[in-house]
């Protein structure tokens, strides 16, 4: 059987909902169904999930390609522990570039993460 990577998503609090959950449901139905989808497809393929539906973008920040309805979605996530896949933020991209501010808070959330939780420690958080 293939490997599945695990996703976790970023949250300030562990007793809050995500940004990017609370982004998924503030979708309609349709929408969610293709942002999971694609997320289904981060959890089986991880690194090597190719364009267009991921990216490397630099600093071992990734990104999860969507469109929805026009809107160029993007999710930025990083990999850690060997089989963790966590998903930072998101935004809608209206140039040809990732804004530096989106990556930036994407790093400094894995920052945060990193110190948070050692490897032992996240797979209780996601147990």
């Amino acid at each position: 059987m293939a490997r599945k990577w695990k996703v976790y998503y970023y949250s300030e609090s562990e007793d809050e909902e995500s940004e990017i959950e609370t982004f998924i449901n503030s979708k309609d139905e349709r929408n969610q169904a293709k942002i999971l989808a694609w997320i289904e497809k981060l959890e089986e393929l991880g690194p090597n999930l190719p364009r267009p539906y991921a990216d490397i973008l630099k600093d071992g920040i990734h990104e999860l390609r969507i469109k929805l309805s026009g809107d160029q979605v993007r999710i930025l996530y990083f990999f850690c522990y060997k089989d963790y896949v966590i998903l930072t933020n998101h935004f809608i991209k209206r140039s040809d570039k990732v804004p530096k501010s989106e990556i930036d808070k994407a790093v400094k959330r894995r920052e945060i993460f990193l110190k948070k939780y050692s490897a032992k420690e996240i797979g209780k958080l996601l147990s």
